[in-house]
């Protein structure tokens, strides 16, 4: 490819961070299922344009950042000289593209509208400064977006209903991104302990959720959400309290790690509390394989 190096398959995966990716999928299927899914079939087509928004992310971020990881990271595709940073780049501008395509494919203006926000707050995160709280609430944003563009056709109707597991999925992302932050040189046990009280509120919110809903299936439903919500809860909370214990950088990596997986159960929650008890089950499902997966390519 450019610049005279030859790229291959396994470096553009590094690159995109392609097996984290699987948790991905599950933030537009809650978003759509708990706006009772407003395109319909379409609707399975949208985890493809989160997909591709989030590998321009991951390839763009690597862009950005290249300089510092020449020094942090030197391991990392660019540095390397693996993957040319040209190419990284077109790789995020032809990913983004696609990602808007697709939305507007499933979901026509809306979801294309949606789509385009959602791409904008990832090209903002990745090209912006990664320190500070503004920072990590852009990070944040993204995956709110992203469940949020699941129910994008249905309107301000669909936007609502879909709102509180946006608000959840964002909540825990900033967790785990102000986590993040000490993956190289150790992080704080303060910024541990607030990760551990963030996840906690989360947890307790996907809890409740399932109470309010009524009606056959409702039981089930609520049954598979609160044990979903478990799962993350125990997860997560047991790596972000042994970050808290011992805030070097290899104990926070493998937090983080753990928080990013979380996603998988989180998003599982939010689907069996809308009744699709079948389908969160499934996505459950795929984590084992996410996690084997992520330990043969770095999802951070």
């Amino acid at each position: 490819m450019g610049d005279g190096v030859v790229t291959g398959l396994r470096d553009l995966v590094e690159l995109v961070r392609a097996p984290a990716a699987l948790t991905v999928p599950g933030d537009t299927l809650a978003g759509a299922a708990s706006a009772c899914w407003p395109a319909g079939i379409r609707s399975a087509a949208l985890p493809v344009a989160s997909t591709c928004l989030y590998w321009a992310g991951m390839a763009l971020n690597d862009w950005a950042d290249r300089k510092i990881d020449a020094v942090e990271r030197p391991e990392r595709p660019i540095p390397s000289g693996r993957v040319p940073a040209s190419t990284a780049l077109a790789v995020a501008g032809g990913l983004t593209a696609a990602g808007v395509a697709v939305a507007a494919v499933a979901g026509g203006r809306r979801s294309a509208a949606t789509a385009a926000v959602l791409a904008a707050a990832v090209w903002a995160y990745d090209l912006s400064p990664k320190q500070g709280p503004l920072s990590v609430a852009t990070m944040a944003s993204t995956r709110g977006l992203d469940v949020l563009l699941g129910a994008s056709t249905g309107g301000g109707a669909g936007l609502r209903r879909a709102a509180a597991p946006a608000a959840l999925v964002a909540l825990h992302t900033a967790g785990v991104t102000a986590l993040s932050r000490g993956e190289v040189h150790g992080g704080s046990t303060v910024v541990a302990r607030a990760c551990v009280a963030a996840t906690t509120v989360v947890a307790t919110a996907s809890t409740l959720r399932p109470s309010a809903r009524r009606g056959p299936g409702g039981g089930l439903g609520a049954a598979v959400s609160v044990a979903l919500t478990g799962w993350y809860a125990v997860s997560v909370v047991r790596a972000q309290l042994a970050a808290a214990r011992t805030p070097d950088a290899t104990t926070v990596r493998r937090a983080t790690g753990a928080g990013i997986r979380g996603l998988v159960p989180l998003q599982g929650a939010a689907l069996a509390a809308a009744g699709h008890s079948g389908l969160a089950l499934g996505l459950a499902a795929s984590a084992p394989a996410g996690a084997y997966a992520m330990k043969r390519v770095s999802a951070t």
